[in-house]
């Protein structure tokens, strides 16, 4: 059977070292013998180089630095298991710390009869936040001798993909409502087109994947309102706040769109993201405890203690919840508002100047969240797309995505940049830079094909 070169690792000529000089690994199989230390680090380090640089990457919402004393504190709890609270309870009471900080910060009506859990990211806090809605639904149903076959799920044809994956998971119903260039983001038109007595509720994404814009809580509250007046149904609202729910408080501390709304039951944010924290943590918190039905809570007592639990995840790090608290600490509340603020106006001066530039259209200008997108203008003599520029940034190290928007507007193609926190305004303006100089390269090889005189042969 023969072997693409790739299916196996060879360690020469750089590790010769006694006892391996002539070892060959089959990539795909585990190896028969031991290495060195130094050895197998060496080698997942030069393979996990190749990566790009992630500073650079301003397609992921995902934080990528923190400072020296969070890697400390990341490193001194690295073999902390978060779901083992009898053996780690003052991991166990950090988290309860946060999610109560969290409640506060999102007028929880009384942070203490809230209730929430930390999670591996927004994706799962948004799959427990549904859950609770549905299970929420059925027993009222229940009660009522009514039929629980056919829940259903309100959102927008932008929300992010976690979503389609619990109403798959978990057999809901979606229903998109689609965008529009009239309504970019779900406001609550026609929002009574897709309500009836099996809708479990409605998600409001503070802050959509696609463009970073809000979707107006309060207005979709108030449309609930009224579909209630008119037909009875009480419709409640999980905010997916995986970034906005950590700008909000204080970019637009006058804009309602959380507890302070009755209608809204649960928020869920990424502690990853403008939580300002590395990979691996979420949050999810319910406005009191009524709203997170018992029957969802396991109580586990094999790791040495009875304890409650809700979670699709099981063991998992507990050293992302510490550097929460830590950050949570360092910054406090001017201090985020501090970070958020700069971060906001390296995002909005991007924006001015990719408009500068004059060949695209800002789609939002970051005023909500540090991202923004644009589009191309149209232009019968140009031959590139923004998927052009997009190739030629990562050329230059730049991650800067392009993609088509989603269902009602699948015709136009936006790229769009995710600020954060470690993106300086140098760095801001060597990305303009690099974009000003791949847009003329683009066009001048544009020009060029043009220009060219078709080759004519002769026999």
């Amino acid at each position: 059977m023969s072997h693409n070169i790739r299916d196996t690792l060879s360690i020469n000529p750089i590790f010769a070292r006694p006892g391996e000089a002539d070892l060959i690994i089959d990539r795909y199989s585990l190896p028969k013998e031991s290495m060195l230390s130094e050895t197998a680090y060496q080698i997942v380090h030069d393979e996990s180089m190749l990566d790009g640089n992630a500073r650079l990457n301003l397609a992921t919402f995902v934080s990528t630095w923190m400072d020296e004393r969070a890697d400390k504190l990341y490193a001194e709890a690295y073999d902390k298991n978060a779901i083992d609270k009898d053996e780690y309870p003052q991991t166990a009471a950090i988290e309860n710390y946060c999610w109560r900080i969290l409640a506060d910060l999102w007028n929880a009506p009384n942070p203490a009869n809230s209730i929430g859990c930390s999670t591996t990211g927004s994706s799962e806090a948004c799959m427990l936040g549904g859950l609770a809605l549905k299970r929420r639904w059925q027993e009222l149903r229940q009660k009522e001798g009514k039929s629980i076959n056919k829940p259903n799920l309100i959102m927008s044809s932008a929300v992010q993909v976690c979503w389609e994956k619990f109403c798959n998971y978990f057999d809901v119903e979606p229903r998109y409502i689609p965008i529009s260039l009239e309504h970019k983001v779900l406001d609550g038109h026609e929002l009574a087109k897709y309500v009836d007595e099996n809708t479990i509720g409605v998600v409001a994404i503070l802050g959509v994947t696609y463009t970073g814009m809000y979707e107006p809580v309060e207005k979709i509250s108030k449309a609930l309102d009224e579909i209630q007046k008119e037909t009875g149904f009480d419709i409640m609202i999980h905010v997916d706040g995986a970034s906005g729910a950590m700008i909000a408080p204080f970019m637009q501390p006058n804009l309602v769109w959380d507890f302070r709304l009755p209608r809204v039951a649960s928020i869920n944010t990424s502690g990853h993201k403008y939580g300002l924290v590395y990979p691996g943590l979420g949050w999810i918190v319910w406005r009191d405890t009524s709203l997170l039905p018992e029957s969802l809570i396991f109580k586990v007592s094999y790791l040495g203690g009875e304890m409650p639990t809700f979670a699709l995840n099981f063991s998992r790090p507990g050293a992302q919840i510490l550097l929460q608290y830590w950050a949570f600490l360092r910054y406090g509340y001017n201090g985020y508002k501090a970070v958020q603020g700069e971060t906001m106006k390296v995002a909005q001066h991007l924006a001015k100047e990719i408009e500068k530039i004059g060949v695209f259209t800002l789609w939002n200008d970051a005023s909500d969240i540090p991202v923004f997108a644009w589009m191309l203008n149209p232009d019968p003599d140009r031959s590139w797309t923004l998927y052009d520029l997009s190739d030629r940034l990562r050329m230059e190290g730049w991650q800067v995505p392009a993609y088509p928007m989603p269902e009602g507007l699948t015709n136009i193609t936006v790229q769009r940049v995710v600020v954060r926190n470690g993106l300086s305004m140098d760095l801001a303006g060597r990305l303009i830079d690099d974009i000003r100089a791949q847009v003329i390269h683009l066009d001048t090889i544009n020009s060029k094909a043009f220009s060219e005189p078709t080759a004519v042969f002769h026999h």
